[in-house]
């Protein structure tokens, strides 16, 4: 990736100035993971701040009978584990990268040593974690009032630009991917074909999705 690249991802590092990016880039880690790899599982230590800068993670938990629980997934552009950079805790959740993924991640010691450093990161935490509460009632709105046409569409031409190719194999069963959109397995199928009629995409043989206009795509309602 570009120089600073995966660290602007993060909004609590946007306002600051290149000599301290290049502070701050001293002390991320860079991970590449292939599709079906574990990332974290529960109870690992959770003590670093993790940047998703290409791909998607799973992020799910262990039902006692064994079946998967989808919690929420990651996309590019995300971070997990913001509790880290203040307490030490464990985590109770497993995430498993569902394609090729690059991630960065900060230490918490070493980010707490970055705050003493320069106090203004901490003011910057504080915005944010304000703001993504925010984002977190929009985000529970919008899955209110946008359409499965709509939220279907958002996560075909994500996944496309994560994989970076118009043709892909669904990562997520539809059974996942109907909980992660909130609706059922059923009405996936039919939007699916709905897009398929109107010529956004073609489904070929082996679950394979072929977007044939992402900018219609994303207009769709």
């Amino acid at each position: 990736m570009a120089e600073h690249e995966c660290v602007q991802l993060v909004p609590i590092f946007k306002e600051l100035a290149d000599e301290q990016l290049d502070t701050i880039e001293t002390i991320v880690q860079h991970h590449h993971f292939p599709a079906g790899s574990t990332i974290f599982s529960a109870d690992d230590p959770l003590d670093s701040l993790m940047i998703l800068a290409n791909g998607q993670v799973k992020v799910y938990q262990l039902a006692a009978n064994g079946r998967e629980q989808l919690l929420y997934l990651l996309q590019t552009g995300d971070i997990d584990g913001e509790a880290a950079l203040f307490e030490n805790q464990r985590r109770t959740s497993f995430g498993e990268a569902l394609v090729p993924t690059y991630i960065c991640s900060i230490r918490r010691d070493d980010f707490q040593a970055l705050m003493q450093q320069y106090p203004s990161i901490s003011i910057n935490v504080l915005n944010v974690f304000g703001r993504r509460l925010t984002q977190l009632e929009r985000q529970t709105t919008s899955t209110a009032t946008e359409s499965v046409e709509t939220r279907l569409a958002n996560y075909l031409t994500e996944t496309a630009a994560a994989l970076k190719t118009d043709a892909f194999k669904l990562p997520l069963k539809k059974k996942d991917l109907a909980t992660f959109l909130g609706t059922t397995p059923e009405s996936i199928s039919r939007k699916l074909a709905l897009f398929e009629r109107q010529g956004l995409i073609t489904q070929k043989t082996g679950k394979i999705i072929q977007i044939n206009d992402a900018d219609q795509l994303l207009l769709t309602e």
